[in-house]
């Protein structure tokens, strides 16, 4: 009996996998049940498995991954790193803090992560969903330099830490000037989803395109929700 009990952790994985492929096969931005909590709910009772703690995230590389529930990555539990590496970085971190409930979309977590990283190489990792390009090109010349890309799903801080430099790094390239009607924090958040060159079209009055505007509407929808996070930390 415990055996089968210590088999559902990997059905969790399984059903998280299913849930990323079915989102990025639809398309439309909405964002899939938790899968984790739907296996959980299954599990037998007599997993014997202990409750996720409950406490703050671990700071950077202090604690085992695998210590950590789903409801551990919601980007409320963040608010600290955001705070942190906001200042460091130079950017607003209601707007670092935006991005990542825009990135909550998809469940998070190591074994998740490169679950699906086995099935689509080029998925994103860590709670800010980068690439391996946006980062190795982000984290040049950063305190975090020697920190390669396969650490992100492990590591919540380093995730955050890297999208508040890569937001820094996308506004840097905006002009002091521009014809479109987005704000500096719009058109970095656009900048996030799309790329620099994307935002510079947008900046210059092209029309965001379908899958553009809805990133552009969850910001808006999780903009004052984002500041509620901060102002409770």
């Amino acid at each position: 009996m415990a055996e089968r009990g210590a088999k559902w952790p990997w059905v969790a994985v399984a059903l998280a996998v299913l849930g990323i492929w079915l989102y990025e096969r639809g398309g439309d931005h909405t964002p899939p049940p938790d899968a984790a909590a739907s296996a959980r709910a299954t599990a037998p009772a007599s997993s014997g498995a202990p409750p996720a703690p409950s406490g703050s995230p671990a700071p950077s590389g202090s604690a085992s991954p695998t210590a950590r529930g789903p409801e551990d990555y919601a980007p409320p539990r963040f608010a600290p790193e955001v705070a942190k590496y906001a200042a460091e970085a130079g950017v607003n971190p209601q707007l670092v803090m935006a991005v990542l409930f825009n990135e909550a979309y998809k469940p998070h977590g190591p074994e998740v992560e490169r679950a699906w990283q086995k099935m689509k190489p080029d998925a994103s990792f860590g709670i800010a969903n980068m690439h391996r390009a946006a980062y190795d090109e982000t984290r040049r010349n950063r305190p975090f330099a020697d920190r390669p890309w396969e650490d992100l799903p492990d590591d919540p801080a380093l995730a955050v830490r890297a999208a508040a430099w890569h937001l820094h790094d996308l506004g840097a390239q905006l002009p002091a000037h521009w014809s479109g009607s987005y704000t500096r924090d719009e058109l970095m958040a656009l900048g996030y989803n799309t790329g620099a060159g994307n935002m510079l079209a947008f900046a210059r009055g092209v029309n965001p395109g379908a899958e553009a505007r809805s990133y552009l509407d969850r910001l808006h929808d999780n903009w004052s929700k984002s500041a509620d996070a901060l102002a409770a930390h």
